[in-house]
């Protein structure tokens, strides 16, 4: 079996590349096509656990549209910022300390034999294998680097569709100027551009497509409207304005958006719980009238503490609690809302915590990376319907987690509310903390917490593809996978 491959390219960064990709894999699955997603290198702190480690969010829900087995293959080199500068490196699901130490262009050639036998193991063993760029392709400054565009790209004879965000405006001018940067043999692989965001009258587009394939002898094959509420996580930003569900809001839950938000994907589903607000949080005024404040993972906890303190975050988040308003600290957060950090081997960073739960964390050089299946104990307070439920998620931590025996013996004690030191509870019942990411996502926990479910994955990914089939030009989809 030798797979055809299909590679969506863009012009900028939140173009739409991730969320066409997945809907191209579901719509060649539902052809009855064996399909595989990839993605050569992908930045981003949005990660899931796979059997072999973990890759990016957006690999692993692209592979479940594919109904494929998420692998580490579709995503070879994860990396994840964790200042400016510096990035964990994660190489076929694993860390490598190694390749986070090294100079990022020097790190491309050592990576390189590693993503493309990856990308021939897939092309080996599927039909299609719908790949994805990053950024773009035309980024001179870094192109004789540049792994994840058109070097597989041309590894694999992809054919390429070049996406445009038409919504930022210049649309035109950001294809024909990517489309002019590329080299002969690169162009050639571009066989259409589409526009994505699109509001308004499409007769107004006139003449652009038409020029533009005058200049490039590309034809634009779609024109996507503007689509905000389809269901797919987003991966490259938390801000938007429209996170409120059908009916009247009935509970606001105000997220604290850190700048190094890790795993934010997992709060999609309360976008679409009836009666929910989402909040994305920044400031201490933003957390008026928030009924759950929670803190997110964080791919450095010490910084994003830091960061929160500074904001004054800290006091917001205490004076909410002591007025007894539900807390819920995931994985980092959970470790913020402890008495301390403590890094003795350099991995995050030493610094104290919140306080409001009576436990502390140590990083440790090894990296937990699993699945779990756990069930919630007997809890008390704003989080007691959770008591009983059995939950599934996944853990991406150094940190160990535990009651300190000084606060344990001075009284101050915290519950075990999961088996393995999962999840605690304070004595007051309003601030939960625990490891596992994912609990949004289990339709019990959705029940127990709001007596609601959501759409299933399924039916958005299948949405997704109905979405394509109708805008883009007929046949064009079939022809990318032609000989």
């Amino acid at each position: 079996m030798t797979a055809k491959s299909v590679m969506v390219l863009g012009t900028t960064s939140g173009a739409g590349k991730s969320w066409l990709t997945t809907a191209l894999c579901r719509y060649y699955a539902r052809q009855g096509l064996k399909v595989a997603p990839f993605k050569a290198q992908n930045m981003s702190n949005n990660a899931r656990v796979v059997a072999q480690g973990e890759i990016g969010s957006a690999q692993y829900f692209q592979a479940l549209a594919a109904n494929a087995v998420p692998d580490v293959r579709m995503n070879p080199l994860l990396l994840k910022p964790e200042k400016d500068t510096q990035s964990q490196v994660v190489l076929m699901g694993q860390v490598n300390a190694e390749l986070s130490r090294m100079e990022w262009r020097g790190r491309s050639a050592s990576v390189w034999p590693v993503v493309s036998q990856a990308l021939d193991e897939l092309l080996a063993e599927n039909d299609v294998v719908v790949m994805e760029g990053a950024g773009s392709p035309a980024e001179i400054n870094l192109k004789s680097s540049d792994i994840v565009n058109m070097r597989s790209a041309q590894h694999a004879n992809a054919a390429c569709l070049l996406v445009t965000d038409i919504d930022r405006g210049g649309a035109f001018a950001h294809l024909y100027g990517t489309w002019a940067m590329l080299d002969e043999s690169e162009r050639r692989l571009i066989k259409g551009f589409v526009l994505n965001k699109f509001r308004g009258d499409a007769k107004l587009l006139a003449p652009g497509p038409q020029m533009l394939q005058d200049l490039t002898g590309i034809p634009t094959v779609a024109t996507l409207p503007m689509w905000w509420q389809h269901g797919l996580p987003e991966e490259d930003g938390v801000f938007d304005d429209r996170s409120v569900a059908s009916g009247a809001v009935t509970k606001t839950v105000a997220v604290i958006a850190y700048p190094r938000i890790s795993n934010l994907d997992e709060f999609q589903p309360l976008k679409n719980v009836p009666g929910v607000r989402l909040k994305w949080v920044r400031s201490p005024a933003e957390l008026t009238g928030a009924d759950w404040v929670i803190l997110p993972g964080s791919k450095h906890t010490s910084g994003d503490l830091a960061w929160l303190r500074a904001q004054g975050l800290d006091n917001a988040i205490a004076a909410h609690a002591g007025q007894g308003g539900a807390v819920l600290g995931i994985c980092g957060g959970l470790q913020m809302l402890g008495e301390a950090l403590i890094d003795p081997h350099g991995i995050d960073g030493n610094a104290p915590g919140l306080g409001l739960l009576p436990v502390v964390t140590v990083f440790e050089e090894g990296k937990t990376v699993r699945h779990r299946q756990a069930r919630f104990g007997a809890l008390e307070g704003a989080w007691a319907a959770l008591s009983g439920v059995a939950v599934q998620g996944y853990e991406i931590h150094h940190g160990q987690t535990a009651q300190h025996p000084a606060l344990a013996a001075a009284g101050d004690k915290a519950s075990a509310v999961m088996a393995e030191g999962l999840a605690w509870q304070n004595i007051r019942g309003n601030v939960l903390g625990l490891y596992l990411h994912g609990m949004f996502e289990d339709p019990a926990v959705l029940r127990a917490l709001f007596g609601a479910s959501v759409a299933t994955l399924g039916s958005v990914f299948d949405g997704l593809a109905d979405y394509i089939e109708a805008h883009f030009e007929p046949g064009v989809l079939q022809s990318l996978i032609k000989p």
